[in-house]
């Protein structure tokens, strides 16, 4: 079974079940403000589990796109991917635990549909601690659906507890399906969860029944809600009999033209191997990431710089192969063949795609080997590195602090990380700090200044447009209780006069006391109706349109106030030029 056909029948066995097929979300999240990527398929859909309705009912199911870089220190092994695939189906409020484990089972070993062997399935459920009970309640359905005691397996909170994706939100504890390779264990210890390649997880039913609260507690949801995840590449691995995940029909074209790029002939060494799998799995990620209709490119900061860090990763693993020419455009290229008719938006930024890896490979590549020359001449006159070395291997080369990381390791090496962090303090948001999930995007919370500030960008978008022109489009908005950001499309910096005019029109607006009233349409009604919206291959076969008054009219989800009164006074802060004809504006609102 190649991934194309696993997806079609994913989504059919879940429309036949009465779930609503929604096309992927971006890879950028819009409402969780914890993560710089979405990383699984129910963060565009947390404000849904709280009991927002969704416009496409209680029922929905998806594959989405995904990125995680928690991981990205052991891609290269025969599991670890930083960009995948997840298939999901969600309950908002609807089914729970009885049908979302019979249906999981039914998919799973159903000669209909994926006809795994029951025998080579094993479970894991909750233990229990003192924030919520042992779930055996999922235990006795599995034993309903066959799985013996001694495949069911008690598990604690890191391993069976989904979330919250922040500090607070919705959480619950989960079960998830793994499929025994035939391996032998590698210890008496071993079971599923253990990384010797023995188990793969395929699949997991979340039970969003719990709210984490800010002082830790948990209390529960006004609903019940499952999220359920099947990660593609993983599935298609055990479905096909592959011993890595780097076999698959996805993968292993693009493993295959880096090795006519690095002239190796016969089977790769096992550095070799690694070396190929890592530049597969980062021109992966980099291409879904240029590909977003959010057009970030390789930076010093946030989402770019993970960016940057990843393409930077292929170039050196590129020289390690002996890899003379430009490659990066050519394997993005064999990523868009392979994905270009499941998201469209690969195809519409094409050229952007291109240019920011020409211009990223030719940037980095004149730079690599006289900073590697360097690195080797440190070593030689000291037998180190410092954390000072570390710096100056960023400033003057540009290495990534995780790239000097990873040689020092290769060379049996610690760097002090503290002294990097204490020289480039000020440049706080680089380095690990960005792919730990500090990055924040979306709404930072739905607490009360955040919403009114929500609601306040709407008026801001209307604003713009009416003093600006109708070529103002959102690009990009990061709200927190603190300020709004708001990013669109604009050639030059505002004069004062259209910053004292569209502050003016914001307030006039707020003072007016417009009812602010949501209806849900389908995208053609919407945008019939006059609504603002700017990613329609995105949207769903229904959408929440969010209207202020008679002033704005937009595409939206999240918490709005009710009345613009409850808003108060607007001000904009500042604002810059964030690329070709981008412009980014801060503002706040007092009471």
């Amino acid at each position: 079974m190649d991934s194309k056909t696993l997806r079609e029948k994913y989504l059919q066995f879940f429309k036949e079940r009465n779930h609503v097929i929604i096309p992927s979300a971006s890879i950028f999240p819009e409402n969780d403000p914890t993560v710089l990527f979405t990383t699984a398929g129910m963060h565009p859909l947390q404000v849904y589990f709280t009991g927002e309705p969704h416009p496409s009912g209680k029922r929905i199911t998806n594959s989405q796109k995904c990125i995680r870089t928690r991981d990205i220190d052991e891609v290269g092994d025969p599991t670890h991917l930083t960009f995948f695939e997840m298939l999901g189906n969600w309950s908002l409020g609807d089914y729970f635990k009885e049908e979302a484990i019979s249906m999981s089972w039914e998919f799973l070993t159903s000669p209909d549909w994926l006809g795994i062997d029951p025998d080579r399935l094993s479970v894991t459920v909750f233990e229990g601690d003192k924030d919520a009970p042992r779930d055996e309640e999922s235990a006795a359905i599995w034993r309903k659906m066959g799985i013996p005691d001694d495949r069911i397996y008690f598990l604690p909170r890191e391993d069976n507890w989904w979330g919250p994706a922040g500090s607070t939100g919705p959480c619950g504890p989960d079960t998830e399906m793994f499929f025994d390779t035939g391996k032998n264990p590698c210890s008496k210890t071993c079971r599923p969860g253990c990384h010797c390649g023995k188990y793969f997880e395929i699949w997991n039913d979340v039970f969003m029944s719990y709210n984490k609260l800010a002082d830790g507690s948990f209390g529960k949801l006004a609903q019940h809600n499952v999220d359920t995840g099947m990660g593609i590449e993983r599935t298609i691995a055990v479905l096909n009999g592959a011993t890595t995940i780097h076999e698959i029909d996805t993968i292993q074209p693009i493993n295959d033209r880096i090795k006519r790029f690095a002239k190796i002939m016969t089977e790769p060494t096992e550095e070799q191997r690694k070396s190929i799998n890592i530049i597969a799995d980062h021109i992966r990620s980099a291409t879904f990431i240029l590909g977003d209709d959010k057009n970030v490119s390789p930076s010093n900061l946030g989402q770019g710089y993970v960016l940057r860090r990843f393409i930077r990763g292929i170039i050196r693993q590129g020289n390690l192969l002996n890899i003379k020419q430009r490659f990066l455009p050519t394997l993005a290229e064999i990523v868009m063949s392979l994905y270009s008719d499941i998201y469209l938006e690969l195809e519409r930024n094409k050229n952007f795609i291109m240019n920011n890896l020409t211009q990223e490979e030719n940037k980095f590549s004149t730079t690599l080997k006289r900073g590697l020359k360097r690195l080797g001449k440190i070593l030689d006159e000291t037998g180190t590195l410092t954390g000072q070395d570390a710096f100056l291997l960023f400033t003057s080369f540009g290495f990534p602090l995780e790239m000097t990381l990873e040689i020092a390791k290769e060379k049996n090496i610690t760097i002090d990380t503290q002294a990097f962090q204490e020289e480039f303090a000020h440049h706080k948001d680089l380095s690990r700090k960005a792919t730990s999930g500090t990055f924040k995007s979306g709404l930072s919370d739905h607490t009360e200044k955040t919403t009114r500030l929500h609601t306040a960008t709407h008026l801001l978008q209307q604003a713009l447009r009416d003093v600006l022109g109708n070529h103002v489009e959102q690009k990009g908005s990061n709200i927190t209780p603190e300020r709004t950001r708001f990013d669109f499309t604009h050639s030059e910096k505002l004069s004062p006069s259209e910053i004292e005019k569209v502050e003016q029109l914001v307030n006039k607006k707020i003072k007016e006391g417009l009812a602010v009233t949501s209806e849900i349409l389908t995208p053609k009604e919407a945008k019939a109706s006059g609504a603002l919206g700017f990613f329609e291959d995105k949207y769903q076969t229904k959408v929440s349109v969010y209207s202020v008054g008679n002033f704005s009219k937009e595409i939206c989800t999240g918490p709005h106030v009710k009345n613009t009164k409850e808003i108060g006074t607007f001000t904009i802060q500042k604002q810059k030029n964030i690329g070709t004809g981008l412009m980014r504006i801060r503002a706040k609102i007092e009471p």
